[in-house]
């Protein structure tokens, strides 16, 4: 079992306090594995078994029809005169289960920990009722630290970043990898199958699935690049499959809630605000973009390193905007609470003409804000002027 420390902190540090924890993700990028993580650690601090109540919804071994149902069953379980921690996969496949969310908070013997695979979990009633009552945690597949710490440490690095960025970040990719690579391929497709049919088919009454696969493919093939929701609609009108953009966007917003595409908004770098036009977009997990393109995944290392460049920043809690100044491009601004950060990603700026392309929209904008260049050139780092040039690898290996 992958450690998975990051999520695993977070709970530790929310444990026993009066909010609901949220674990939202893509599915199978870890969020039941991590309550078995939590769970053993609870162990550890010496809270008992029957403590304890852990249900996961996908099971058959619980076909509860309504909320009611869902809430008698933990309440019949709870111990009286201790905290009960009660853990719930996959909550929304019960009809109306916030209700049964909310009467559970209510109830001060309980510890609640909920997860789901699509954003309409924390939307419409649940949020309303739970206004400020809880704490989402938003799970990613396993970062590329993550990924190593299953890998002997002599390994090679570049080899495994190529692995990683071939299979993917899915956790069972590493185990299968390990054992019988040959079985990733079918796997990756039975998750990627799911996530549409179940995650942005179903629940958003979509039924032209080869519309709804050419536009994944469009973006698939154009992450990184600045596209709209127009320009989508006209080429595959072009291809002989008309839509609108009332209906691509209504599409890309079912893939954004499900977790498979992440939107990311322009932002000024002179000006400090966020642009109201222009946006880019970034797969969830590489292995979904190399399942569906195939051969051609490949074509594009440059954008390809920006997507694990702008996962590790999310992961690291940053909120990440695309940069433009003047009219240059920044590929990402990333804000926290000490302010921002720039970063341009490229395969290499060996050659002068590149490096000094990749450069000039850093040195343009006006602030002495931290700014790096992250490449795979195994160089010695550099600084150039305060723009400090480093080893993608060892950048997702840092912290």
């Amino acid at each position: 079992m992958i450690a998975r420390d990051f999520y695993l902190k977070k709970l530790i540090d929310f444990k026993d306090k009066d909010l609901i924890k949220i674990i939202t993700g893509i599915r199978r990028c870890g969020k039941s594995t991590l309550f078995d993580i939590y769970i053993n650690y609870l162990k550890e601090q010496g809270i008992q078994d029957e403590q304890i109540i852990k249900l996961n919804l996908e099971s058959q071994d619980y076909s509860f029809k309504d909320y009611t149902e869902l809430y008698n069953y933990i309440k019949e379980r709870l111990v009286n005169d201790k905290k009960n921690y009660v853990f719930i996969d996959e909550v929304q496949r019960v009809e109306e289960f916030q209700k049964a969310i909310d009467s559970l908070y209510i109830d001060k013997n309980i510890d609640l920990y909920i997860t789901g695979s699509n954003a309409y979990l924390l939307s419409g009633e649940l949020a309303t009722l739970i206004s400020g009552r809880y704490v989402e945690i938003k799970m990613l597949p396993l970062s590329f630290k993550e990924y190593m710490s299953a890998f002997e440490q002599n390994i090679d690095k570049q080899e495994k970043l190529l692995d990683y960025l071939k299979y993917g970040s899915l956790p069972l990719t590493v185990e299968l990898f390990k054992s019988n690579p040959d079985l990733i391929e079918n796997y990756i497709d039975g998750v990627f199958t799911t996530v549409i049919y179940k995650d942005v088919m179903q629940r958003n009454n979509i039924n032209n699935q080869m519309l709804l696969e050419s536009i994944i493919k469009y973006i698939f093939n154009n992450i990184g690049s600045s596209i709209s929701t127009k320009k989508i609609s006209d080429t595959l009108t072009s291809m002989n499959r008309a839509t609108s953009n009332h209906t691509v966007e209504n599409y890309i917003s079912a893939l954004i809630d499900a977790f498979l595409l992440y939107k990311v908004d322009k932002f000024d770098a002179k000006g400090k605000n966020v642009l109201a036009s222009g946006y880019k977009y970034y797969v969830v997990d590489m292995g979904f973009r190399a399942h569906l393109l195939g051969k051609k995944a490949g074509q594009d290392m440059g954008h390809i390193l920006e997507n694990i460049v702008y996962l590790e920043l999310l992961r690291r809690g940053y909120k990440v905007y695309a940069g433009k100044v003047d009219d240059l491009e920044i590929d990402f601004i990333a804000e926290n609470k000490n302010g921002l950060e720039y970063y341009q990603v490229s395969l290499t700026t060996r050659e002068e003409v590149t490096l000094e392309r990749e450069l000039k929209p850093l040195q343009k904008t006006g602030d002495f804000y931290p700014k790096y260049l992250l490449t795979m050139d195994r160089d010695l780092e550099a600084d150039y002027n305060g723009i400090r040039k480093i080893n993608i690898i060892d950048w997702l290996l840092e912290v």
